[in-house]
């Protein structure tokens, strides 16, 4: 019953990048005069070729044994002719179809066969100004790194578009635009951008191009694209690992100096979005759309942020945005807003889609059409109280101490940045010209700023924000919702008379301790030792077990998480709707704190603890700095021992989750996952969606009573943290809060509910929505024998198998973008498998992919798997877990799964031993065991007509 607002991606967003924000052009003036140019940071070696190219170099260990390249281009659907649109994109495409050194699928084949995998590392994208291309890569095979530069440099300049490819890649790319689009959202954005980029050749030149042209040109437009706009004076390479940085100026060198610009080389412009002096407006419906909502926009001219004054402008626009954000929960969480929904941001126009503009954005969503200009209305009414009152000093010190506390949190991990930060800064540097300080000075800078900053100067600043310049105004609703909006008119009252009678804001902070007093502390009974891998086993005397895994993976971080059994399915089936609100409890407050207050509370502390219910266990997760950790440990003690009950809260929640479900069902895509669902719990009456009018079954009294019933008895928890820490030191601290839990060792277990798939043979055709899109999903499902023998083989399976059904689906018959092949395998309450392969692709084309790869299912049951395809996926196996070995979320979730499940936590060490037994027979055995067909599932949606 979680929230789930599906504002569109237009939506606004808080900007808290201070280093890559523009400023208003105003501004920028004078902070040309009032600041100083940022230095670059000196870890970095920033070159360029004679030919033009620039590059980046900076050795980096983290992760080891790797390094991230990229290369960059600064031409994307911006720079294509009439003739052309599309073919930007299609160029990408065509990057990996064959080069000079890599002809057709060499490319992806030689990476697979090094561990790089397609789509997860190995990727690229195109945008309006530029066009990326991602290659992480071992650095501990010199052949393979090697070879990594002239990879790139086959990008660059090297790609052959043989005539046969172009032809193929025609189709995946009409299945792309039909898999990302061809929905609601995609029909009212062709709608809104028109309006939103009136004026611009943004608005002429969407990246996915015009279909018909994608069908039809000539090989020669997409030949000619390349060779004016792929040219080393518009290109970067960026190279950040565990390296050798001479050896690697020395490949770029190598690779991309004889690279060459056109003689005659077309002039690179750059293109803007002019003012509108009158006010645009646009309302826009569709059938399959499920909510009301409104967007207001005041744009501005931007810069880039190259100064220290620049920077100070942006920590100004991030504090307003934490500000209104907390001011907006509060509101939103008293119920009295007219609106179940709303956003404020101050940041890039349009999430950055046009470099040097910003915006002033607010959002609403409203429960009815006609509710529709109040609730936008009531969201400028706060951006109004901002600016004629300001915000209060109470307010500016909370997100202050929040600032200061993520900057020295940034810094103290400053020698464990992760390699593709890196890159994402250069690429920003090379693209727009941000700047790239070390992580010193920008430590130095950052706390000196938030020091500084007044009152007065975050109030004047919040006061320009809601000025009306460049105002744009979009509505978006339900088709059915037409004559029920708000006319024109009535929306641009809304927002002109915001203003009227507004008041200051008064700040409903308090100054309490989480706990009134600590909890009588527990001992530790017990200590065992897991040498193998490096874990502490303590057992409390109230019979909570805590498992500690201390790692030097990150300076400043610990994580926890913990698990009893029992969960949901403690409720009887009678009961479940009542109780069903109980998982929210926790996000409603603690005590006598709601969750804006604690919000304030908590200023200034890296600590947080959430708390799950699930059907066959519940517990707590969260995370601090090593200076914070008895403050989450606090806020797991209060979430156990004293819950909020807040009933404001709850019928808020009921009342906009009532909204939700009454919309959801114009969505062809939430009709298919209800039937998906339904099959794949047997219509249990447990996970079935529950209507409207049964919300009001849903007891906060009864859900209470359950949450508190879950969290009485703590003798069952067992905890698990890893992190930065010393067992020794943390111990007082385990002992007070965890040993310090209520605990009456009633030695409870969860239910098997039974709630399983329909078995057998199960088809179903949901027809539903208007356009030429189809769905599919084909699981092979069944009882399982789970050990970590046959997960190895079964995951093997799907991985290979997916091998197969993106050659056969995308590669062969140009039927569909990104095919999936998944697989899941669980242990409690009973073990289960289920794999799955799922496409999207056009209604006429679903019997013949559906039959193409249940055929690639016969040939694997029939021939097993190649040998190469064996290669890739050991490989890919052993890169991912030698970087996965070296990250403190995943011992966090390996641990817990294997003291969850009561197996061998050591097991881990014999990972490589069982990928070694993964052969091609063996695949073939697997595939004859869970591809046999007995228990399938067949679930396609297509279009009503």
């Amino acid at each position: 019953m979680r929230r789930n607002f599906l504002v569109l991606a237009l939506a606004v967003s808080s900007v808290f990048s201070f280093w890559n924000s523009p400023v208003s052009a105003q501004k920028k003036a004078t902070a040309r005069f009032a600041g100083e140019l940022i230095p670059a940071d000196a870890g970095v070696k920033i070159g360029k070729l004679p030919n033009g190219l620039t590059y980046y170099i900076r050795k980096n260990a983290e992760p080891k044994n790797r390094a991230v390249l990229y290369m960059a281009l600064k031409a994307g659907s911006l720079m294509e002719t009439d003739a052309q649109q599309g073919l930007a994109h299609f160029t990408e495409h065509m990057s990996f179809n064959g080069t000079r050194d890599f002809p057709k699928n060499e490319l992806i084949n030689y990476l697979q066969k090094a561990g790089v995998k397609f789509g997860a590392d190995l990727n690229a994208y195109t945008s309006f100004d530029q066009t990326v291309y991602q290659l992480p890569i071992p650095t501990d095979s010199a052949a393979l790194f090697r070879n990594g530069f002239k990879i790139l440099a086959n990008w660059a300049g090297l790609v052959t578009m043989e005539a046969s490819e172009i032809d193929a890649e025609r189709g995946v790319i009409v299945e792309e635009d039909r898999q990302r689009g061809k929905n609601a959202q995609s029909r009212m954005q062709k709608e809104l951008l028109p309006v939103l980029l009136k004026g611009s050749r943004y608005a002429e030149r969407i990246p996915i191009g015009k279909i018909d042209i994608i069908q039809n040109f000539k090989h020669e437009e997409l030949r000619n694209f390349y060779k004016d706009w792929y040219r080393p004076n518009l290109q970067a390479v960026i190279a950040v690992g565990d390296f050798d940085p001479a050896q690697v100026e020395a490949l770029i060198k190598e690779h991309f100096g004889p690279l060459k610009n056109p003689a005659n080389p077309k002039p690179h412009p750059t293109y803007g979005l002019p003012d509108n002096d009158e006010p645009l407006i646009k309302i826009v419906t569709d059938v399959e759309f499920p909510y009301h909502q409104a967007f207001a926009m005041m744009r501005h001219r931007g810069n880039i942020s190259r100064t220290t004054a620049d920077v100070r402008e942006s920590v100004v626009e991030g504090m307003i945005n934490n500000m209104m954000a907390s001011r907006i929960n509060e509101l939103m969480q008293k119920g009295t807003a007219p609106f179940i929904y709303g956003k404020f941001g101050y940041g890039p126009y349009q999430g950055g889609l046009i470099p040097g503009l910003d915006a002033t954005e607010v959002a609403a969503v409203s429960k009815t059409p006609e509710g529709l200009a109040d609730a936008l209305k009531g969201m400028m009414v706060e951006a109004e109280r901002m600016a004629q009152f300001g915000f209060t000093a109470s307010e500016l010190e909370v997100v202050k101490k929040n600032m200061d506390a993520g900057n020295e949190k940034g810094f103290r991990e400053k020698d464990k940045t992760p390699s593709n930060a890196y890159v994402q800064q250069y690429l920003r540097h090379f693209l727009q010209g941000t700047a790239i300080p070390s992580a010193t000075y920008r430590y130095e800078l950052m706390k000196k700023l938030i020091g500084e900053i007044t009152l007065e100067e975050v109030n004047k600043a919040a006061k320009r924000m809601v000025k009306e310049e460049n105002l744009t105004i979009i509505v978006q609703a339900p088709e059915k919702s037409k004559d029920k909006l708000p006319t024109e008119a009535q929306l641009l009252n809304a927002i002109r008379s915001a203003g009227k009678g507004v008041t200051a804001y008064v700040d409903n902070a308090v100054d309490k301790p989480l706990l009134e007093k600590k909890p009588v502390a527990g001992k530790i009974v017990d200590e065992q030792k897991i040498d193998a891998i490096g874990v502490t086993k303590l057992t409390l005397s109230n019979g909570v077990k805590v498992m500690l895994k201390p790692t030097d993976f990150r300076n400043d971080q610990i994580i926890f998480s913990s698990f009893a059994t029992g969960g949901t399915s403690q409720a009887d089936d009678k009961d479940y709707l009542a109780i069903s609100y109980a998982s929210n409890i926790a996000g409603d407050g603690i005590g006598e704190f709601d969750n804006t207050q604690l919000r304030k509370l908590l200023a200034g502390s890296t600590a947080s603890a959430s708390v799950y219910i699930s059907e066959l266990h519940q517990g707590f997760s969260g995370g601090a700095s090593p200076k914070d950790l008895e403050t989450a440990l606090q806020l797991v003690y209060a979430h156990a021992t004293n819950p909020r009950k807040d009933p404001v809260v709850f019928k808020k929640n009921i009342d906009d989750y009532k909204v939700v479900l009454a919309n959801s069902g114009v969505s062809p895509e939430v009709a298919y996952r209800d039937t998906v669902n339904a099959v794949w719990t047997s219509y249990s009456e447990r996970e079935r969606k529950a209507t409207p009018a049964e919300l009001d079954n849903v007891s906060l009294d009864k859900s209470f009573d359950f949450y508190k019933a879950r969290f009485a008895d703590a003798s069952g928890q067992t905890f698990v943290f890893v992190g930065n820490f010393e067992v020794e030191k943390i111990k007082p601290l385990l002992e007070t809060y965890l040993g310090g839990l209520p605990a009456d060792k009633r030695n409870e277990q969860y239910i098997d509910r039974g709630v399983k798939p329909l078995p057998g043979k199960v088809e179903r055709t949901v027809r539903k929505g208007i356009e030429d899109k189809a769905q599919v999903q084909l699981f092979f499902h069944g009882s399982y024998s789970y050990a970590p023998e046959n997960n190895m083989q079964l995951s093997a399976l799907s991985e290979i198998l997916e091998f197969k059904v993106l050659e056969r689906l995308r590669e062969k018959e140009s039927g569909v973008y990104s095919p999936r092949v998944g697989v899941s395998y669980e242990k409690l309450p009973a073990p289960y498998y289920a794999l799955s392969i799922s496409f999207s692709c056009a209604t006429a084309n679903v019997d013949k992919l559906i039959a193409a790869a249940l055929d690639e299912v016969e040939l694997i049951k029939k021939n097993g798997a190649t040998a190469v395809d064996v290669e890739k996926f050991k490989a890919e196996s052993r890169r991912s877990i030698e970087v996965s070995l070296r990250e403190n979320n995943f011992w966090l979730n390996y641990l817990v799964g294997k003291f969850r499940d009561n197996e061998d936590p050591t097991s881990i060490l014999k990972q490589n031993e069982r990928l070694g037994k993964v052969t091609p027979e063996s695949v073939k055995a697997a595939a004859q065991l869970y591809l046999s067909g007995k228990n399938f599932f067949r679930a396609v949606l297509v279009p009503e007509k």
